[in-house]
């Protein structure tokens, strides 16, 4: 047996689960994400998203709808006769038809142990509040944020130096194991359902790029947290005078380090800098149309010396 199943999904966190999916013997009889936004070099290009990619590549077929507010949407996806919906980093709010429009509903997996960073951004918000763990957790989606019963948990201890990105790459691995494990359970009708508690709701809030700049004048864990949670993307970052003009440099990864001064000082040659309490080394750098420099290499072509000023 093998379940009719509509994936909903648009990045490359949701593809290992798509094409897990398929692995496992289940029928795709259809496929949506985000439509083909401009990207290139010179950003005049319509690209299709990753899993707009893959599913071609696997000869599924492939829906974009900007949004599900047509009735002819609706009832094109209700016509797939489906028995359930998947829906991991699709994008878009579903409405209740959509959500009822298949036999056993949908089932989202979510970045977090919920009810904890529910919404847009729970891998950084994790990290920059400096959660010890957080994991993948699949879940029956009804009309809130976030807020369905559970179905499959899957916990993932957070590194003191583990950065957004390693992360994202753990957990789109976990994620795709822990909703595969949660369909083989819905066929045999044995996926039972927990309701989320009431207590210990955090919301994870889109990043805003008026929040990227670092703020030296923080603890240095803090401060540590803000840098490992914005990388790679979209990068927490500094100003730094080169050539006699501000440049913005962004900084990839970091670790606590001893030391104490001035906020945004340097107290080492090596790229230590003092924070309100204690001191974080930058140890990957990349200035603005640059490469990702290990510090060494960086320092190389951009040299600094203990007392200079970070901004």
């Amino acid at each position: 047996m093998s379940l009719r199943i509509i994936f909903m999904g648009t990045p490359e966190f949701s593809v290992p689960t798509l094409r897990l999916l398929v692995d496992a013997g289940h029928r795709i009889v259809a496929v949506y994400t985000q439509p083909p936004r401009p990207g290139g070099r010179r950003g005049l290009d319509l690209q299709k998203s990753p899993v707009h990619q893959a599913a071609e590549l696997l000869g599924l077929p492939v829906f974009t709808p900007v949004n599900f507010k047509d009735p002819e949407e609706r009832e094109r996806f209700r016509a797939f006769n489906a028995d359930v919906g998947v829906v991991v980093a699709y994008g878009l709010l579903l409405p209740e038809a959509i959500l009822n429009g298949t036999r056993d509903g949908c089932y989202n997996g979510h970045a977090s142990l919920l009810p904890r960073w529910r919404g847009a951004a729970p891998i950084q918000r994790a990290i920059m509040a400096g959660d010890a763990k957080t994991g993948m957790m699949v879940m029956k989606m009804d009309k809130g944020l976030d807020t369905g019963a559970v179905a499959q948990t899957r916990e993932v201890e957070i590194g003191p130096n583990m950065t957004a990105g390693e992360l994202h790459d753990r957990l789109m691995l976990v994620g795709a194991k822990a909703m595969a494990e949660a369909m083989v359970k819905l066929e045999i009708n044995d996926l039972p359902l927990t309701p989320q508690p009431e207590d210990g709701v955090l919301y994870a809030a889109k990043i805003d790029k008026a929040e990227t700049r670092i703020d030296f004048s923080r603890d240095a864990r803090d401060v540590h947290n803000h840098i490992r949670g914005l990388a790679p993307f979209p990068g927490a970052w500094f100003e730094l005078e080169i050539g006699g003009k501000p440049e913005r440099v962004k900084v990839l990864a970091s670790e606590l380090a001893e030391g104490q001064g001035a906020d945004g000082k340097l107290l080492t040659d090596d790229l230590v800098v003092a924070c309100a309490s204690g001191a974080v080394r930058l140890t990957r750098l990349q200035k603005a149309g640059g490469k990702p420099l290990a510090a060494a290499d960086f320092l190389r072509g951009t040299p600094l010396a203990a007392g200079t000023r970070l901004t």
